[in-house]
């Protein structure tokens, strides 16, 4: 990234301290609507982004469209099974192909404008009145739809809304290994559920990135994952994605409000696994929770700078699936009251910092997976590399962000 966000350097100093010593965003980096539209421009539309899941678009000629930052980005799957994204903009005059959120099947895309059409590889398949040769020089070879990278990783779809950033491999590097064991690509979504929080995008995933609030606001949580069990234990992450792990209580097998399952083990996991939850978050907007036996994942959609839509899924194994009279609510329950429970707090983070006599804080030692997201996006509106970790001091310099003594 070149682009600096509108956010005085001075005041991202504090930020990208080591962690002991670094305070958390500017207070401008949750409610300037200037700092959001470069947000928009730079970190959702300006590099690789999840989209949401390749099990919603299982089938070929599936399409539908989600919001890319400042944008929109139309998803189909082609006849040869693969996920392919374009520009949602038709070629004529700009016309969305779809709605975001709009889905429909079929062997065509069809712009319900002026119903120009496409083939699912994009190239331009009809354009009603240009074939009887009125325009003696249109070539229809020029007016396939614009493609963007996508790619298809583990079950996630993600796109490179700005079409030139390094390969997604970079992005996620170093998270293979973390999420490949769960197989989330053949699990089976059994839950949804949306939610709307008048909350900053960033503030939801501080909040998910450490437990430093459980005993206060989650005791169902508590009572089955000792809020202390996740101090220390962070990914050293190569890419850019966050995150750490927590334990189970003896008596537990999951996370739901009992403590027990209706399911069984995701094949593959070790007993390490077994007893640990995951929280993953993958820069910018999702955040995925692998679990023993079932794999919750949140897409964050920016909507302002106060304001969030998050949906929520729940995938279990295909087997479980196909049981009869399997009951995914002890999953999905769970994880509601917690979720309602992080939304209300987040909020009144972001109604806190609507005062213009908040200040930035200090982290504490278990809040460790924020500092990690924090200089993350301190680097980013600095025009740094989405790196983990504090900058060094030539890096630094190279901003006009002197370390203060």
């Amino acid at each position: 990234m070149t682009e600096r966000a509108p956010i005085d350097p001075s005041q991202l100093e504090a930020s990208l301290r080591p962690f002991g010593e670094s305070r958390m965003l500017p207070r401008d980096a949750y409610v300037s609507e200037a700092v959001f539209s470069w947000e928009q421009r730079n970190f959702f539309a300006g590099g690789w982004m999840c989209v949401g899941l390749g099990s919603d678009l299982p089938d070929p000629g599936d399409q539908t469209a989600r919001s890319l930052g400042h944008s929109s980005v139309f998803l189909t799957r082609d006849k040869q099974g693969r996920v392919r994204a374009f520009a949602n903009a038709c070629r004529h005059r700009g016309h969305e192909l779809l709605a975001c959120g709009e889905k429909v099947n079929r062997e065509i895309v069809l712009c319900p404008y002026h119903a120009w059409s496409y083939r699912l590889n994009g190239d331009l398949r009809r354009a009603p009145g240009y074939d009887r040769g009125e325009l003696a020089n249109f070539n229809g070879d020029e007016f396939g739809l614009v493609e963007l990278p996508c790619e298809e990783w583990h079950g996630y779809v993600f796109v490179d809304g700005s079409g030139s950033a390094p390969p997604l491999s970079e992005h996620l590097a170093g998270l293979d290994e973390v999420i490949a064991p769960y197989e989330t690509e053949r699990l089976v979504v059994l839950g949804r559920h949306s939610y709307e929080v008048a909350s900053n995008w960033k503030i939801l995933t501080e909040n998910y990135e450490e437990c430093y609030h459980c005993p206060v606001i989650h005791p169902q949580l508590c009572k089955v994952s000792p809020p202390e069990s996740g101090e220390g234990y962070v990914h050293t992450a190569a890419g850019a994605w966050v995150g750490g792990w927590m334990e189970l209580r003896e008596d537990a097998e999951t996370m739901s409000i009992s403590g027990s399952t209706n399911a069984t083990p995701l094949r593959g996991l070790d007993a390490f696994r077994r007893r640990i939850v995951d929280y993953v978050g993958v820069f910018p907007n999702v955040l995925i929770s692998p679990h023993p036996d079932y794999v919750m994942t949140h897409v964050l959609t920016p909507l302002s700078a106060g304001r969030t839509f998050i949906e929520c899924s729940w995938a279990f194994s295909p087997e479980d699936a196909a049981r009869p009279g399997f009951d995914p609510s002890f999953a999905i329950d769970f994880w509601d009251v917690t979720n309602k429970q992080d939304w209300l707090a987040c909020e009144s983070v972001q109604r806190g910092l609507g005062s213009e006599h908040a200040v930035p804080g200090v982290l504490s030692a278990a809040e460790d997976g924020v500092y990690q997201f924090v200089t993350m996006v301190a680097r980013g509106y600095a025009g740094l590399p989405l790196l983990p970790g504090a900058p060094d001091e030539e890096e630094l310099a190279t901003r006009g962000l002197a370390r203060l003594a």
